[in-house]
């Protein structure tokens, strides 16, 4: 089994991320949605053993946080994951924007944050999932699991 931590809208609350990373020590993969590119940097260099992805939020705006990309497409297990923060695709007004982007991709599974809200969704073959935010209202955060048996996407509050 193959387990990635997903995480978004940090906003700076390198606490809750690292209380995530330790909360699941498995997780190999973490891949982060924007909002929280500084934090997450500085994660990355202490947590050397995990291999860690970032797409710029539309609060990432700062320095060499212009040149992080909006979207993502990586195989990982066998699977294409697309991510993106979500603002481009209108994600508060609706995901039909961005499924139609993954599915252009070909995706198996679609990971978007800037909502704040978790959602585990599957339509029509894509898996879809918005972690939440680990900063705002009950601190949440995703996690993906891939197995023989298949995809499967979850949201986890984090502890208290």
């Amino acid at each position: 089994m193959t387990r990635i931590l997903v995480v978004s809208d940090t906003h700076g609350d390198e606490r809750a991320l690292w209380q995530a990373l330790e909360e699941q020590p498995d997780a190999r993969t973490v891949i982060h949605l924007g909002d929280g590119a500084r934090e997450t940097e500085t994660m990355a260099e202490l947590c050397k053993d995990r291999r860690f992805y970032i797409v710029r939020g539309n609060n990432d705006w700062g320095g060499a946080y212009r040149q992080l990309p909006e979207t993502a497409l990586e195989i990982v297990a066998g699977k294409r994951i697309f991510f993106t923060h979500g603002h481009r695709y209108d994600v508060k007004m609706g995901i039909y924007r961005v499924v139609c982007a993954a599915r252009e991709r070909q995706a198996d599974v679609l990971l978007f944050g800037h909502t704040h809200q978790p959602l585990v969704d599957y339509e029509e073959g894509l898996h879809i999932l918005n972690p939440g935010s680990l900063a705002y209202g009950r601190p949440t955060y995703g996690l993906l699991d891939i197995t023989d048996a298949g995809i499967v996407p979850h949201t986890v509050s984090l502890r208290s």
